[in-house]
This record gives structure tokens, C-alpha cells and sequence, in this order.
């Protein structure tokens, strides 16, 4: 016979005189309210359910982006904090926050396009839009052209009937070149393109690509805006309401929907981001110009040097800044890059950027790894570059860190 004994239901516990049992209060415990006084920092909001007096208040709050709140998916106090802080730093009139930088391009692609479609895309892209972009071409048929970031005659060259998305980086990823944002984007407005610009390399304090004409202005916000190591998000920002409402109703469908905490996290980062982003910007310049005179780099990629291709252009774009990141070449190719990748100290091998660290990459053989020899070359990566994401540590402990790890080159 088995030891096992099944325990006897408990006794219901006696109802009190003023209200339900124990078992019950203890699952609906009174929630405080806040008088006389106001939170310093933004509440986090992590509960996921909102409860209603009527059924007409709970379909109402089905209707759009800025409707009651429900259920997360649908919106979330602090993830509507962080949309609305991130749409006014951009001059935008909304903004969807996701669960990922890719998150927010992937769903702006899916609800702007159909199958057959057309889209024109700056050649030097972030690979993981790449990626997402040639997914619609093999899964949809969407077609897309790929032109320079400088020429907006390119871009109407490659208009067509069917062209709906001009998708566009104020600075590309790793080579830094600077686009001609109000160049190509005029192109796309006279022909009713919808331009989208992912603005995560300059942040809203560098650039705001809607003063240019941006209709969609993309971040991962797992970048700069959050900054330290310990957020995934991203965010579109819409000028138009009913894109803005198309673009929400598709994230409701991949479920795609921010995480309070994750939102929470960047707002808390972002109250830093105007201090952080200038250390940023001074450092990668300091560090750009000593890369630039040594002997084992051949190229520095970097808008505020004078020599780089696009310097008047960043200088007009971005007068407040260039920018955390820069890329140079080793002449040894990609046994030089993974020596020095692998030598760093202070600095770390490390995916992402826009972190308070300083942080290590080569492209070739990691964010960009999807691309061909022939593909790579052609938006400016070689075997030897490397990608710097400066962090705001003390740039001579950079800089020596670098230099070490260079002389091992």
C-alpha cells in the first residue's frame, strides 16, 4: 500500500464581517494611490492586465496605439512613456517601442509592403536589414534596388509605379559613411515613396532626419538610447498618424511588443544620453586621429576627419557631433583584424554598440558575415576592418589599450 496520502481539501476559512475571506483578500490587495506628491522617476508599470467598468470601455480600448490600456501587446503605460519621450526628442507625432531594434524594422517593413513591391535601400546597410529585405525578395517577391547614400539622382533612376519604402541610415554600419538625407529623401517625397531612416548611429541629440523630410525614424534602442549592457528594444517614430496605426496593428499581429521593464530601462538610460553621447563624440574623434597616424592602419573610417568622404556633409548634418563609432583597416586583413580583436583589454569583443563600454568588432566575420567577398566590398568593408563602438571611459586608457593591442598586429 502506498505512503502516499492525498491531502483533505482545508476547511473554507470564515468570511469577516466587513469583506471576502482571507484567500481571496490576499488577491486583491488594495492598490495605493499616489496624493500629495509625484514620482521623481517614471513608474514602472509591469503588470500586463487592465481591468474595466464597462464592455464599451474595454472595445474602445481596441481602437488604436493611443487607446485605454488592456493587455501589453495592445500598449503599456511606461512602454507609452518611452514612445512619447523618444517621438518628441524626434519630432515625431507617435512612435511603436519593440522588443528589438529589428523588432521595429522588421514590422515597419511588413505593414508598408506587399508581395511585389519595390523598395530602393541605401547600399550600406546594416546586415541584419539586409537580411530582412532579402527574406522579402525570396519569401514575397519584393524587389529591391540598392544605390549610394550621396546621389539622389540614383534614387530616380531607380523609382518605379510600384516603389513604396526608400530605406535609408543617417550613418552606415561600420563604415560611417554619412547619407544625403535631404537629397534622397526629397526624391521619395515628390513620388510618394515613404522614406524610413534608422537614426540609431546619431541618436535624436545629433540628428532628427524628420526636420529632413523622414517619414519613419527607426533606433534600437538597445543602443544608444538605453546604453549600458542591459536593454533589447527598438522603436519607429511615424509623422503620420495612419502609418503610425498600420505599422501598430502588424505589431499586434508578430507580437512584437516592448517589455515594460525593457522600456523602463531605457528611460532611465536615456536621462544620461545628452552627457554620454558628448564623451562619445570627443573620444572617437581623439581616438580617430592617433588611428589615422599609425603605421599598421591603413584607412580610418570616421565622418569628423577631414579626409573622410562625407566630412562636409556630416558637418552640415551633424554640427553637434560625428558619432561614437569609427572603422579602420589593418593592412594584414583578417588575421591582423582577429589579432587585434583578441588583444584588447580594457576595450571588449562584443556585438552592438552605443554602450558606456568600449566595445570591439570585425565586421566581416560577424554583423555583416551574410555578405559575399564581392558584397562586402562594395559598401566599403575589407577582411582587415574593424569596427570601434567608444565608450566613455578616460580616452587615453582607450587609446593605450588600442595601441597595445596594435602593436601585437
Amino acid at each position: 500500500m502506498s505512503d502516499f496520502h492525498s491531502p483533505r481539501a482545508p476547511h473554507p476559512a470564515p468570511r469577516t464581517a466587513d469583506g471576502p475571506r482571507p484567500d481571496t483578500r490576499i488577491v486583491h490587495p488594495p492598490l495605493a494611490e499616489v496624493t500629495g506628491s509625484r514620482p521623481l522617476g517614471v513608474p514602472l508599470h509591469q503588470g500586463h492586465l487592465f481591468a474595466f467598468e464597462t464592455g464599451d470601455a474595454l472595445t474602445r480600448a481596441h481602437g488604436g496605439p493611443d487607446g485605454a490600456f488592456f493587455y501589453n501587446r495592445f500598449g503599456n503605460p511606461t512602454v507609452r512613456t518611452l514612445e512619447q519621450a523618444v517621438a518628441d526628442l524626434e519630432g515625431g507625432t507617435g512612435a511603436l517601442a519593440t522588443a528589438s531594434g529589428m523588432g521595429a524594422i522588421s514590422t515597419t517593413l511588413l505593414a508598408l509592403l506587399r508581395a511585389g513591391d519595390h523598395v530602393i535601400a541605401q547600399r550600406s546597410l546594416y546586415g541584419g536589414t539586409v537580411g530582412a529585405l532579402t527574406d522579402l525578395t525570396e519569401r514575397w517577391g519584393v524587389e529591391v534596388d540598392y544605390v549610394s547614400g550621396d546621389d539622389p539622382a540614383a534614387v530616380a533612376a531607380a523609382l518605379r509605379p510600384d516603389t513604396r519604402v526608400l530605406f535609408l541610415e543617417t550613418v552606415s554600419n561600420p563604415t560611417t559613411r554619412v547619407t544625403d538625407l535631404p537629397g534622397l529623401i526629397a526624391v521619395a517625397k515628390r513620388a510618394g515613396v515613404v522614406s524610413v531612416v534608422d537614426n540609431t548611429f546619431a541618436t535624436p541629440l545629433l540628428c532628427r532626419p524628420i526636420e529632413h523630410g523622414a517619414d519613419i525614424v527607426i533606433h534600437s534602442v538597445t543602443k544608444y538610447l538605453g546604453g549600458h549592457s542591459d536593454v533589447l528594444g527598438g522603436i519607429a517614430v511615424f509623422t503620420d498618424p495612419e502609418i503610425h496605426h498600420r505599422v501598430w496593428r502588424r505589431s499586434l499581429e508578430l507580437g512584437a511588443a516592448a517589455d515594460p521593464f525593457a522600456a523602463w530601462l531605457t528611460l532611465r538610460g536615456m536621462q544620461t544620453l545628452a552627457l554620454r553621447v558628448r564623451r562619445h563624440c570627443d573620444s572617437a574623434l581623439d581616438l580617430a586621429g592617433r588611428l589615422a597616424a599609425h603605421p599598421a592602419v591603413t584607412a580610418v573610417h570616421y565622418p569628423g576627419l577631414p579626409t573622410h568622404l562625407d566630412h562636409e556633409r556630416a558637418r552640415r548634418l551633424l554640427p553637434d557631433g560625428h558619432g561614437g563609432v569609427l572603422a579602420f583597416d589593418l593592412a594584414g586583413g583578417r588575421a591582423a583584424a582577429g589579432a587585434f580583436t583578441e588583444s584588447v583589454r580594457l576595450a571588449s569583443l562584443a556585438p552592438s554598440l552605443g554602450d558606456v563600454h568600449t566595445l570591439v568588432l570585425h565586421p566581416a566575420s560577424t554583423s555583416h558575415r551574410q555578405l559575399s567577398d564581392e558584397e562586402l566590398a562594395a559598401v566599403g568593408i575589407g577582411p582587415g576592418t574593424v569596427r570601434v563602438s567608444v565608450g566613455i571611459e578616460h580616452p587615453e586608457d582607450i587609446w593605450a589599450d588600442l595601441e597595445q593591442a596594435l602593436a601585437k598586429v
